[in-house]
């Protein structure tokens, strides 16, 4: 037995209705899309290309200017004159021809000079070789006591003990500036001095093997016997 359909359930009487739907829903996607692209566009007009033209600027190739390098400096050179015979030259210096006897000289002297009169007048206290009496100090001995006279006044007066003198014993060997340094009195002090002045010379003091001036301090004892 076949089933039978209702007006209802038979939708072949509706397929003009749902077709004629179909082309509204159609007509209305198309007219929405169409009015989207209306207001995207610029100025109103159509936008069929969203990529704008790009305009290509020519950049002006730029060339870097090198500078010349800067020449030498140029030195002048001194120009050496040539001066003839016959040519006069102007002097740097005057030479008074009439000089006479009073006129007053400079004189040149060099350090070596200055040096060597610096040293003649320099007295030294230690050197390199001391000063000595001819014959070693056994002979200065003897020349003391073979030589020095006891005076009366200090006999008298029963004075004795040690005179201390100094002297300066000469580039040559001479004896010079003999001064007492601590004497006793009684005429033993002046004794003294007599029989220092009274040596022979001696051996001269030495420094760096030059013969210089040095200062000689010297005991001299005053003993009464018995």
């Amino acid at each position: 037995m076949k089933p039978k359909k209702t007006p209802k359930a038979d939708i072949e009487s509706k397929k003009g209705i749902f077709f004629q739907i179909g082309i509204i829903i159609a007509l209305i996607i198309a007219l929405c899309a169409f009015e989207k692209k209306f207001y995207e566009g610029r100025g109103g007009e159509w936008n069929t290309n969203n990529n704008e033209d790009v305009i290509e600027e020519d950049v002006p190739i730029t060339k870097q200017e090198i500078k010349p390098p800067e020449p030498p400096k140029t030195v002048e050179a001194d120009i050496l004159n040539i001066v003839e015979d016959e040519t006069e030259v102007e002097e740097e210096f005057s030479i008074d021809a009439e000089a006479t006897q009073s006129t007053e000289v400079q004189e040149y002297v060099s350090v070596t000079e200055q040096e060597d009169e610096i040293e003649e007048k320099q007295i030294f206290t230690i050197v390199e070789e001391a000063p000595s009496f001819p014959g070693g100090d056994a002979a200065r001995i003897k020349f003391m006591q073979d030589h020095i006279k006891y005076p009366q006044m200090a006999k008298e007066s029963g004075i004795q003990g040690t005179v201390y003198i100094t002297f300066v014993v000469e580039r040559n060997g001479s004896v010079s500036n003999v001064k007492i340094l601590r004497g006793i009195g009684g005429g033993c002090d002046e004794e003294a001095i007599r029989v220092v002045k009274a040596m022979p010379k001696w051996n001269s003091g030495k420094q760096r093997g030059k013969p210089v001036r040095v200062q000689f301090n010297m005991p001299i004892k005053f003993i009464l016997q018995g």
